[in-house]
């Protein structure tokens, strides 16, 4: 599986989004950095953010909503936050 920008980014929107659960992520980024084939062009910054998703799941790195923003921000994207009635 070649590992894109997008890629990633998808993955941690469905983890804010509570589609996918921490240890879902964890398990993703495990695999990607395994098995996975990153996009050329952005080899090293694609295996770092998905090497930090990788360890979310050790308390002393944990997975705050500052460390979303920060690693969607070196992906090339950014967050929003939508607030809606229920």
């Amino acid at each position: 599986m070649t590992i894109t920008r997008q890629a990633v980014a998808d993955r941690i929107a469905d983890y804010l989004h509570h589609r996918i659960t921490q240890a879902q992520l964890v398990d993703w980024a495990e695999t990607a950095l395994m098995d996975g084939e990153f996009d050329a062009k952005d080899a090293a910054t694609l295996s770092a953010v998905v090497a930090r998703l990788g360890v979310a799941d050790v308390r002393a790195f944990g997975l705050a909503w500052a460390d979303c923003e920060e690693l969607l921000g070196r992906l090339g994207f950014a967050a929003r936050v939508e607030i809606v009635t229920t």
